[in-house]
């Protein structure tokens, strides 16, 4: 905080500046008032002697001692005066400064945290309470809107499981023509991908909600695991990975991490060009964990990347993303959103993107958790 911003500061100046005002305005009164007392006195003493230059001498010394003695002890008592000032001020302030380091806390996702102002009544003391008050209310709005998607996931995927056991089913059937076999085929690929769609919505919404564990993790090994996972689908693809991994531990969730790394692998295999490439490089900066993903791919304009993080956007003209759902790097921001981190894309010269992760590194190495495939990760979701 900048200490011309500082309220504590103004209040300091606020309260020295009003002393030092006051001190003034008090001291001339007093040379004022001096001043009169010595000439009357004075001019009772020289009534009947002659003035030889005495009372000048006098008056003058007066008004040196008085304006020298005075003005130095006035600046000494108002530095006292502002220092308790500063004091003061500063414990008026903490309630302030309590209020304000729990809504930073809380612009972290951590929703559960009050800040339970332990002061008398007072505007101070009900504001507190109007803030825990407000929390408690999007506490509640929170656990509900997760509930609701955990539901709302159960009863969509439910039907899918039971659509997709009946075609196979059918299609295993005895004597099934070609036909019937072809459309089951068809049938299950939408299947799929309605169901990798909702579990993608599913990561979407928990990313973006409040972690409940955070662990020491190292991108290194999470990239490493999704390139084995990805292998066989870069195959097919006619792309070639290559990884640069040096250990850029992090703290997080492992699984949302993980997550994170295998969009954007996935994406950078997906959409690329014939006989193309996917870079994947880890890092240590010292005040950052990095991980950065390149491809080869089709061109794409600086002020198109931008469309490419929000949810169920695609550039369909030329990078051939109508096969996705439009959630891969909308999931990816939130994750890097939700560790504190920060993500951005810069197209490449020569075709394809670059996507950059910077995450705040583990000031302890020792414990680093194992790279942890879920089931949703098991197969790469198509979602840029």
């Amino acid at each position: 905080m900048s200490w011309r911003g500082s309220l504590r500061v103004r209040l300091t100046v606020a309260f020295g500046a009003m002393f030092f005002a006051a001190t003034a305005a008090v001291l001339a009164v007093t040379v004022i008032l001096v001043q009169n007392s010595m000439e009357y006195s004075l001019n009772l003493a020289f009534t009947y002697a002659p003035d030889d230059g005495t009372k000048a001498i006098i008056m003058g010394s007066m008004w040196r001692n008085l304006l020298f003695k005075g003005g130095v002890a006035a600046l000494a008592v108002g530095v006292v005066a502002t220092t308790i000032g500063w004091l003061v001020s500063g414990r008026v302030l903490r309630p302030l400064r309590q209020i304000t380091a729990t809504a930073q806390r809380i612009a972290g996702r951590t929703l559960h945290r009050r800040i339970a102002l332990d002061t008398p009544a007072g505007e101070v003391k009900s504001l507190a309470d109007s803030f825990d008050s407000m929390l408690d209310r999007l506490d509640h709005a929170f656990a509900g809107q997760s509930r609701f998607i955990s539901n709302a996931a159960h009863e969509l995927k439910t039907p899918l499981a039971l659509n997709r056991t009946l075609v196979e089913v059918a299609m295993m059937r005895p004597g099934c023509p070609p036909e019937v076999h072809q459309l089951g085929e068809n049938l299950l690929a939408v299947n799929a991908r309605h169901e990798r769609l909702i579990d993608s919505l599913l990561t979407l919404a928990r990313a973006e909600d409040a972690m409940s564990e955070r662990v020491v993790v190292d991108l290194a090994d999470l990239g490493a695991a999704a390139t084995a996972r990805i292998a066989a689908f870069a195959g097919t693809r006619g792309v070639s990975v290559h990884s640069e991994l040096e250990s850029a531990p992090t703290v997080g969730d492992a699984i949302l991490l993980d997550q994170m790394i295998n969009n954007l692998v996935d994406n950078a295999i997906r959409y690329n060009v014939a006989d193309g490439w996917v870079r994947i490089s880890t890092a240590h900066r010292g005040t950052a964990a990095e991980l950065v993903v390149s491809n080869a791919g089709a061109h794409i304009s600086p002020h198109e990347v931008p469309v490419l993080f929000e949810p169920f956007r695609r550039l369909t003209d030329r990078v051939g993303s109508a096969g996705g759902n439009g959630l891969g790097l909308s999931i990816v921001r939130a994750v890097v959103r939700a560790h504190d981190g920060a993500v951005s894309a810069h197209p490449r010269p020569d075709g394809g993107l670059t996507v950059r992760v910077i995450l705040p590194p583990a000031a302890d190495r020792t414990t680093i958790a194992a790279p942890v495939v879920s089931d949703m990760q098991r197969a790469p979701i198509d979602a840029m």
